[in-house]
């Protein structure tokens, strides 16, 4: 049902639903914090991710690239957030990375190109992402800086999702998957297919290199993870990696970002290949098993 008002609505509308959703939702969950995660640095070798929580459970992420001070911002969201931090990290600011057309991840595009004192270039694979002045598809190459950005398409989540690969000499690669590939878990199918997931997730984000930076969209590692715990009740990795997660929030911190070879040890949406998950399911068969557990995280209530 929901599936279909969100294909069927006008995106203007849909677009405004959300915003007053995602709205309400942050401000019952945050009050007057404003956010829900302290903002943190991860420092690579060449590159700098500046987390910088939003909404409810939002994340965006401000990637600078040391040598150049160049950066991009992906999934703006809170576009004063964005150039506060530019302002402090005293970088210039070029590019607008957008995942996916979803308000609470390009809604605050608009507002961000205004405010901006650079002209900004806003990459996307859809044409409802707001300001879009770059329509990218699967392996588009652009640069931020030194930065390599190389575009992998993965529907499903919406028709025109895009993650973003970041590579650099010498440096560990990082991935920014949006609402694709989460912590632990992956996006509801919206607008697409298991085939799609399966082959976003397994084929390829599954397929980058293991020591790839897992930099998701929202903060649902909790949650996920006892869902996972449900669907594996032995595995040992999903155990201890929840007992990180909880502290984690408890005080405050960001639980992004993993690894690609983590995610294949903890994500049930990255073992469907897997007998215990495909037991757990009740399929031989991996794409019937990323159908299953899907549907059935979405009604989970831990």
């Amino acid at each position: 049902m929901l599936k279909a008002v969100v294909t069927y609505l006008p995106n203007s509308v849909v677009q405004g639903l959300t915003a007053a959703y995602c709205r309400v939702s942050a401000f019952r969950q945050n009050g007057f914090r404003g956010t829900h995660s302290c903002q943190s640095t991860i420092n690579l070798d060449k590159m700098k991710v500046r987390i910088l929580p939003a909404l409810s459970d939002n994340y965006m992420y401000l990637i600078i690239d040391e040598k150049t001070k160049q950066a991009a911002i992906v999934d703006p969201v809170a576009p004063d957030t964005v150039l506060q931090a530019v302002s402090e990290e005293g970088v210039n600011l070029t590019k607008v990375l957008t995942t996916h057309h979803h308000w609470d991840h390009a809604g605050g595009n608009e507002e961000l190109v205004k405010k901006s004192k650079n002209c900004l270039q806003v990459f996307g694979g859809d044409q409802r992402v707001g300001a879009l002045t770059n329509k990218v598809k699967h392996g588009d190459k652009f640069t931020i800086g030194d930065i390599n950005v190389e575009c992998l398409y993965t529907p499903c989540h919406t028709t025109g999702h895009i993650c973003y690969y970041v590579t650099s000499t010498n440096q560990s690669p990082a991935v920014f998957t949006g609402d694709t590939l989460f912590i632990g878990g992956c996006g509801r199918f919206f607008e697409g297919t298991a085939e799609q997931m399966y082959s976003a997730l397994i084929e390829k984000l599954g397929n980058l290199p293991e020591q790839t930076q897992v930099f998701c969209g929202h903060e649902y590692t909790v949650q996920n993870l006892k869902f996972g715990q449900f669907v594996e009740k032995e595995n040992r990795e999903i155990q201890e990696k929840l007992k990180w997660a909880v502290d984690q929030r408890h005080r405050g911190l960001p639980t992004v970002p993993s690894t690609i070879a983590e995610e294949k040890l903890i994500n049930p949406f990255m073992r469907v290949d897997t007998p215990s998950v495909q037991k757990h399911a009740g399929c031989g068969e991996a794409i019937a098993t990323m159908a299953s557990i899907r549907k059935e995280k979405d009604s989970f209530r831990a």
